[in-house]
């Protein structure tokens, strides 16, 4: 086998504490300039350079460790691996994550490249795996380790290599969109080639629609019950759960991308000859635009929409004013819903002055915006943490929901706060059942605002930096001048930079 050029020396100059800018600056001097524009114009970045979420590769990792018959394997620090992994078998991950693990000596050689090589030949066995896939993480990337020089196939094994650096992909939700689009683009090289296995439950010339997002299991079904009046059905959702679930998403006849930053997956969609679709059905007014926008992308008659209209806005009007929601709340997160959550609350009678999603502005959220500000709602994206806990701050909610931070400034504050991934994605958010799901966690946690403001008062003063640690029998306090004594030292310790030139 071929020996390659040695890679750059990012490894053992910098390491991944190089910084943003020396790391893009390295991974171009490697190689990697196509790959890093690329990432940039799918994925703007926003006023923060770096992620305020988990480490983005966890959103790659995660989609190959759903599928069957897919092997990961990552390529990067020991220890941003051992956090990988272990974050990936928290959230249910039931399989083994490969690593190839190196050195100064097999990055800058070459060597690495030669050990991956060998690692997907050994792991790519046709009677385990469809496909293996491969990920570069920060310091591989910054050193251009080529994996697009590995063979395309071993063994009718597919190989899928990406690059997903936290310096070059914003959030791990778009993370999940990078290797979805590599797959579906692989895929539909594979289709357009010829003829391919023949996905699972699917009736031969009915025609479907995709649905581009992870979604709460219910919502799918929910989905198709809604198209099921317009003679359409669902076509597998992207990330797809198997190989051959990519071909049937691709022979739909509408792609629908309800989380609008799937830009990868919408372009294969689109070189496939499919229109792409935004928003989702929510509420009533957000439902009847989506199917009004799917029959007119599906070249229906403008019947087939009313006719489904017909049969569930009545019901999602039921359940909308069954279910109301008396409360000013604020919503934030990095999941790409957000948006729509915050529809679905204004159509059920709350008030939500903000709106902030980690996701960037695309066109496939442009309707949720416009609608969302139309009725003074402030749409926020690629929302920094600050922005969000400004937010709060100022409109004060009778509930916040938000990222895990965010909760706990809240509660430190007495608001009512729940964890928007964990507690509002886990629930149904489309048709009828999607209506009713809001309400009662709303009412729920806005019912504990005075519990929450009698344990804020209850702690007062307990936990803070001053008075954190264990021991105290009273209220904790400072050690006779403990103060004076620090800043004294402070002052030294300065005096002494100062004198050495640093």
């Amino acid at each position: 086998m071929d020996t390659l050029p040695p890679t750059g020396p990012v490894a053992s100059d910098t390491g991944c504490h190089g910084g943003r800018e020396t790391m893009l600056e390295a991974a171009r001097a490697a190689g990697k300039g196509e790959a890093m524009e690329r990432l940039a114009a799918d994925y703007p970045k926003g006023p923060h350079d770096q992620p305020q979420s988990m480490c983005p590769a966890f959103g790659s990792l995660r989609v190959g460790l759903r599928m069957k018959r897919v092997a990961t394997i990552l390529s990067g620090s020991a220890c941003c691996v051992y956090g990988l992994t272990f974050t990936s078998h928290f959230y249910g991950a039931k399989r083994s994550v490969g690593y190839v693990p190196f050195n100064s000596e097999t990055l800058v050689t070459g060597k690495l490249f030669e050990d991956i090589r060998d690692a997907v030949h050994a792991t790519a066995k046709p009677e385990d795996y469809d496909a293996v896939v491969i990920t570069n993480l920060c310091v591989p990337t910054a050193s251009g380790v080529p994996l697009d020089l590995l063979p395309k196939e071993i063994n009718g094994v597919r190989i899928i290599g990406i690059d997903v650096p936290g310096f070059g992909v914003p959030t791990h939700a778009e993370a999940k969109d990078v290797l979805a689009g590599a797959m579906l683009r692989y895929a539909r090289g594979e289709a357009e080639a010829g003829p391919v296995a023949r996905p699972r439950n699917v009736t031969e010339g009915e025609p479907t629609v995709a649905l581009i997002g992870e979604m709460f299991p219910a919502d799918p079904p929910g989905i198709g019950a809604l198209l099921a009046p317009m003679g359409l059905s669902l076509a597998p959702s992207t990330p797809c759960r198997e190989w051959r679930d990519l071909y049937a998403a691709l022979d739909c006849v509408v792609a629908a991308a309800v989380h609008p930053f799937y830009t990868a997956s919408v372009r294969e969609f689109r070189a496939a000859g499919r229109p792409v679709v935004g928003s989702g059905p929510v509420g009533v007014e957000g439902t009847a635009a989506w199917l009004d926008a799917i029959g007119a992308a599906a070249g229906l008659p403008a019947s087939k929409a009313d006719a489904a209209k017909q049969c569930f806005l009545p019901a999602i009007a039921a359940a909308l004013a069954g279910n109301r929601v008396k409360a000013r709340v604020t919503v934030s997160g990095y999941e790409g819903s957000e948006l729509l959550v915050a529809r679905l609350l204004v159509e059920a009678g709350a008030e939500v002055p903000y709106v902030g999603t980690a996701c960037p502005r695309t066109e496939w959220s442009a309707a949720d915006r416009e609608w969302l500000e139309a009725r003074g709602v402030h749409v926020q994206y690629r929302a920094s943490l600050e922005q969000d806990l400004a937010a709060m701050k100022d409109a004060n909610p009778d509930l916040a929901l938000g990222t895990t931070p965010l909760v706990q400034k809240a509660k430190e504050l007495g608001i009512p706060a729940l964890y928007f991934t964990n507690m509002v994605s886990a629930r149904p958010l489309f048709g009828p059942a999607g209506a009713a799901s809001l309400a009662g966690i709303v009412a729920a946690q806005t019912g504990q605002a005075e519990r929450m403001k009698r344990m804020v008062g209850f702690f007062q003063g307990v936990g803070t930096p001053d008075g954190a640690g264990y021991g105290f029998r009273d209220k904790p306090s400072d050690p006779p001048g403990f103060r004076e004594r620090q800043r004294k030292i402070r002052a030294a310790k300065a005096k002494a930079e100062e004198a050495v030139g640093t």
